[in-house]
């Protein structure tokens, strides 16, 4: 409406009030749950999500359907029993929407075992209808990723695009580490995102239990080869 106005040559004035207040820093923690490996226990396979959100809504698209897709993939390969070779580990991280400050913290504390870090993944774009992953790793690496993405033709969410992205995954990725996050149909994303409509009922059960099966095939299945992921 306002760019058919201004299209007019209508003067547009707009009264912004803003009720956005800075508090002092707190405390606060990453969560952070494993299934130790049982070949290379010190090899990580890293899934996660941010389990702050913005001051609006009640985040739960933003990030709380990542965080729970990360947990449940974790709990399902428990359940079926399985347990890979390297160590496949969930954090759920905090202080994301303050800058990735527990992202950070985190990187800093585990740097020094980065060659043992084979994948790491985020999902913060929305847990809708999974289409594949986008991913950021040399051409050898993709190759092998896109043979684990075939395991999930019958749920039609083959793809592999460049680029993984992830505010609490950057560190690693720059580092060279590959990365992952979760490509889903997110047309409907800033929709909701960073407002009070992001409640329960964007969640879509049906579609979250999709991503859980995209976030616990893909890292179980890289967690269980023989060899890392090329770098």
């Amino acid at each position: 409406m306002m760019a058919r106005m201004a299209h007019r040559g209508t003067k547009i004035v707009i009264h912004l009030q803003m009720g956005a207040k800075t508090y002092p820093d707190a405390d606060s923690y990453n969560t952070v749950a494993e299934i130790v490996g049982s070949k290379f226990p010190e090899q990580i396979v890293l899934i996660s999500g941010h389990l702050d959100s913005w001051d609006v809504g009640q985040g739960a698209m933003d990030d709380g359907g990542g965080a729970f897709i990360s947990w449940e993939a974790l709990s399902l390969i428990k359940d079926l029993g399985l347990r890979p070779k390297r160590t496949l580990r969930m954090v759920l991280w905090t202080g994301e929407e303050q800058g990735g400050v527990g992202a950070e913290q985190y990187y800093q504390l585990h740097k020094v075992n980065i060659s043992n870090f084979d994948l790491v993944m985020e999902s913060d774009i929305g847990t809708f209808a999974p289409l594949g992953l986008q991913f950021t790793g040399i051409g050898k690496a993709q190759a092998i990723m896109k043979q684990v993405m075939m395991l999930l033709q019958p749920i039609n969410a083959t793809g592999l695009s460049e680029h993984g992205e992830g505010t609490d995954i950057d560190f690693w990725m720059q580092g060279g580490v590959p990365g992952a996050s979760l490509h889903d149909d997110a047309s409907k994303y800033f929709w909701f995102h960073h407002t009070e409509a992001d409640t329960m009922s964007v969640q879509d059960p049906v579609q979250m239990n999709l991503c859980s099966a995209v976030w616990a095939v893909v890292s179980y299945v890289v967690a269980d080869l023989e060899e890392m992921l090329p770098r």
